[in-house]
């Protein structure tokens, strides 16, 4: 079961960021294996990979939507905000996955029901995000390009999510 601490570390990593993502994973509870062992990602590993992701998920979402120059222009600094407001939270599901990883072997109730309570904040504060921008993607978008950005976004999302539970095991 310990496994996946250390396969699929960069994987893992990606996926918890381009949700921005994003999850939980600290440079020194998480090291890559292939045949040996690989040296632990370092912050500026994980903000390199970070900035990738943001760019590719920057790329998908342009391409979906094709936006053209003046949404562009009006949807751009609205999201620049939103997906830097998203790494904050992002930040959260990082600390939680590493907590959980550290307490999974010595899992209690207390320990189970803290952890939880954590990441319904973190989803209730994911969801009062998208509210709060929502209004705003509207204005520079109108309401149905920003329902499709929200559909785009939310996919993004929900296949990161997908990822990460197939990755982190059920508490023993």
């Amino acid at each position: 079961m310990k496994s996946w601490l250390t396969r699929n570390t960069y994987t893992v990593v990606a996926l918890i960021f381009a949700l921005i993502l994003g999850a939980v994973l600290s440079s020194s509870t998480f090291a890559q294996t292939v045949d040996v062992q690989a040296k632990p990602l370092t912050d500026t590993d994980i903000q390199l990979l970070r900035q990738d992701l943001q760019a590719k998920k920057n790329q998908i979402i342009s391409n979906t939507m094709r936006f053209t120059d003046a949404e562009t222009a009006s949807f751009s600094p609205i999201y620049k905000e939103y997906a830097a407001a998203q790494h904050a939270i992002a930040d959260k599901r990082l600390a939680l996955l590493t907590d959980y990883a550290r307490s999974f072997d010595k899992m209690d109730d207390a320990t189970a029901s803290a952890l939880t309570q954590r990441f319904f904040a973190i989803e209730d504060e994911t969801q009062t995000l998208r509210k709060e921008y929502f209004p705003r993607f509207a204005k520079a978008l109108g309401a149905k390009r920003a329902a499709q950005f929200y559909q785009v976004d939310n996919r993004l999302t929900l296949m990161t999510n997908l990822q990460l539970a197939a990755d982190i095991p059920l508490i023993p």
